[in-house]
C-alpha cells in the first residue's frame, strides 16, 4: 500500500493546496494532509480550525486522511509508515528551496521514501496561503482563490 504525505500549515487551504490534494489522491492508495504546528508561524487559525476546512473541503475523496504533527518531517514519514511525500511547486523559487528541504530530508528519511513534486495548476501558482491572510484581513476580495467554505468560515470569524 502506497501512502503519501501533503504537510504545509494550510493556513489556510488554498485552491492551489486543494489541486494537489486531488492529483495527489489518484497517484496513492491513501494520502494524510498533515497540518504543520509551525512554532516560528503566527497562525490566523488553530491547528483544529485547519483541520476542520481540510477535512471539510477534501470529504469527497475517500482516500485523504487529515492529520497534524510538530517536529521533523522525516519523523513522521517513519513513524507513520509513509511511502512518499508529496510537494507543490509554484515558481522557481520554490524550486530552490523545495531541492534543498528534499534533499536534506533524503538524508533523514528511512530507505525507499521518494519525494515528489507536482507542479501547481497555472491559474493558482500565484497563490500563498500569507498571500490570502494579508489580502483578506486588509478587506481585499479572496473568492475563487481558497475554497467557498474557508472563505465563509473566514468571513464569519474575523469580519
Amino acid at each position: 500500500m502506497k501512502t503519501m504525505l501533503y504537510a504545509g500549515t494550510f493556513d489556510p487551504i488554498t485552491n492551489g493546496h486543494l489541486g494537489l490534494i486531488q492529483r495527489g489522491s489518484n497517484l496513492c492508495d491513501k494520502l494524510v494532509v498533515g497540518v504543520l504546528k509551525n512554532q516560528s508561524k503566527t497562525p490566523l487559525l488553530s491547528v483544529d480550525e485547519r483541520m476542520h476546512l481540510i477535512t471539510e473541503t477534501t470529504g469527497h475523496l475517500p482516500n485523504v486522511t487529515v492529520d497534524s504533527f510538530d517536529g521533523l518531517l522525516a519523523d513522521y514519514v517513519r513513524d507513520n509508515d509513509i511511502n512518499v511525500v508529496l510537494r507543490g511547486l509554484r515558481a522557481t523559487t520554490d524550486f530552490e528551496y523545495e531541492i534543498q528541504m528534499a534533499q536534506m530530508n533524503a538524508r533523514l528519511y528511512p530507505e525507499g521514501v521518494e519525494t515528489v513534486f507536482l507542479m501547481t495548476d497555472p491559474q493558482h501558482s500565484f497563490i500563498s496561503s500569507s498571500m490570502i491572510k494579508e489580502v483578506f484581513l486588509l478587506g481585499g476580495d479572496v473568492e475563487g482563490l481558497v475554497p467557498d467554505c474557508v472563505l465563509e468560515y473566514m468571513i464569519y470569524q474575523y469580519i
